[in-house]
């Protein structure tokens, strides 16, 4: 099944959710379907018009927004004076309560790619009352132990990069949480660090995450490259602002009662872990689609298959 043709916002604007922050959002679709919500990945990535694709625009009001600090959002995470204390967790969820309110929407779906997941699980899970269901893909939950895979991990499996990678650190850093190193590098008073920091940082994600060419030319926007690398690290080297490690998959049976759909690619580097099969198995209502000869990314067309029958079936209000 392909994706559903371009489409163009019907609406827009830029939500004050408090801080000094601005949340761009948009709106496309039937004004009067039925509400979804999409949530980005990153965390620090921003929303793109080829999600927008997902959703039947006959039967779908979907909302997009670009997190605090992403995108179109201000101030954005590459200016050096941005405040990113307030760039949390609890804050992200507290915005799409104020985007749903200001929108006067009661309830929506809530789909998520990457750290949209984690956001999107943890914000069902605070808020399982207006979540009518969950589609996720890319999966992650925002334990530390998936962070130490994604850095410390994968260096056995790409030395070669891993050695750069660590390269740019002090020999008691590499011992370290990585990402919270690179985050001290990325918050430096020195703008030459910084940059090379940022460039360390999205040529091991290059290196690691297989992904459609598209997604790696991004990280040749200097603004874009810098507060990509601030807002991942800021994020993996704090435990995601989670109140305890491993709380959202032990707080998976919260969902109990909102139906969920797990798209996973089988070559998805997450799933040495076992996180979302892990997942599935705690949370009664799901189901888990694994996608073969697919990595971490939504571009498989086998992906965009299970994913686009999914927004087809809740909308007709359907969970099988």
């Amino acid at each position: 099944m392909p994706l559903y043709p371009e489409i163009e916002p019907y609406d827009h604007g830029m939500l004050d959710v408090g801080d000094g922050n601005r949340v761009y959002w948009e709106t496309c679709g039937n004004p009067d379907g039925k509400p979804a919500v999409v949530l980005h990945g990153g965390p620090g990535s921003g929303c793109t018009p080829w999600a927008r694709r997902l959703f039947d625009p006959a039967l779908y009001r979907v909302v997009l927004l670009d997190q605090r600090g992403a995108g179109r959002s201000t101030p954005h995470a590459s200016a050096y004076e941005t405040d990113m204390s307030v760039n949390t967790l609890p804050r992200l969820i507290a915005d799409l309560e104020s985007l749903r309110r200001h929108l006067g929407i009661g309830r929506w779906l809530v789909w998520g790619v990457s750290f949209g997941s984690v956001l999107g699980l943890r914000y069902a899970q605070t808020h399982p009352d207006v979540v009518t269901e969950l589609v996720l893909t890319g999966v992650a939950t925002g334990s530390d132990a998936e962070v130490a895979l994604l850095t410390r991990g994968m260096g056995k499996i790409f030395p070669e990069a891993f050695e750069r990678f660590v390269g740019e650190l002090s020999p008691a850093e590499r011992g370290g949480n990585l990402a919270a190193a690179y985050n001290r590098l990325l918050e430096s008073p020195d703008a030459a660090v910084r940059e090379r920091a940022a460039r360390a940082w999205t040529d091991w994600e290059t290196a690691t995450i297989p992904a459609p060419p598209g997604s790696v030319e991004r990280f040749q926007d200097p603004v874009f490259r810098m507060g990509f690398a601030r807002t991942v690290t800021h994020y993996w080297g704090k435990g995601h602002f989670l109140d305890e490690d491993g709380v959202v998959l032990r707080d998976a049976p919260l969902l109990k009662d909102v139906p969920g759909t797990l798209v996973q690619g089988s070559l998805d580097f997450g799933n040495l872990l076992g996180t979302v099969w892990w997942l599935h198995h705690a949370w009664p209502g799901s189901e888990l689609t694994v996608i073969d000869e697919a990595g971490h990314g939504p571009g498989n067309p086998g992906a965009v298959k299970a994913l686009v029958e999914a927004t087809d079936r809740y909308a007709r209000g359907r969970t099988r």
